[in-house]
């Protein structure tokens, strides 16, 4: 049996919390959804650890963080005005991957190519934003591939919202 986490994401319809459950193997990471695909959502842990509870799940709550999607959204939106610390970015990515793994509907996220793979590398070394980084720092195609992949992971976000079977 898999150990599923709460997953806290804030976006401005209020903040939610998800079930996360890693990826077994080389599976990729899950988000819990329903019988019909939609995505489980919560407004508090209580409603969540009782929903585990009922179905055998162990849930463990570890103290994580929560996912700023509205930061996200605007740095999308306005990246030249807002610059979010990297691993904002990174969360993001990472929490759209599963997303899209997970849910059964929803507009697809763009496909990932070279230019996103080198994207990804810089993130972590966390100079991806700082135009004066030289080779560290995205190039002008890698922010824009970036911020349209990150763009339709909140888009997917949205979609996934109001389709959920929400506690």
């Amino acid at each position: 049996m898999t150990d599923r986490y709460p997953y806290r994401l804030a976006a401005r319809g209020g903040d939610l919390t998800l079930i996360w459950r890693p990826g077994e193997g080389d599976g990729p990471d899950e988000l819990a959804v329903d019988e019909l695909g939609g995505l489980l959502t919560f407004h508090d842990l209580d409603t969540l650890q009782a929903y585990c509870d009922r179905n055998g799940w162990e849930l463990v709550r570890d103290g994580g963080t929560t996912l700023d999607l509205d930061a996200v959204r605007r740095w999308v939106e306005h990246p030249d005005h807002d610059s979010p610390q990297p691993e904002l970015l990174l969360d993001a990515w990472n929490f759209f991957e599963d997303l899209s793994h997970s849910v059964k509907s929803g507009p697809p996220l763009p496909p990932q190519g070279p230019v996103h793979a080198g994207a990804y590398e810089k993130i972590f070394g966390g100079e991806a934003l700082e135009p004066t980084a030289g080779e560290g720092a995205w190039t002008t195609e890698e922010t824009e591939r970036v911020r349209d992949l990150l763009g339709a992971g909140l888009n997917l976000w949205e979609q996934a919202v109001r389709e959920s079977g929400t506690d």
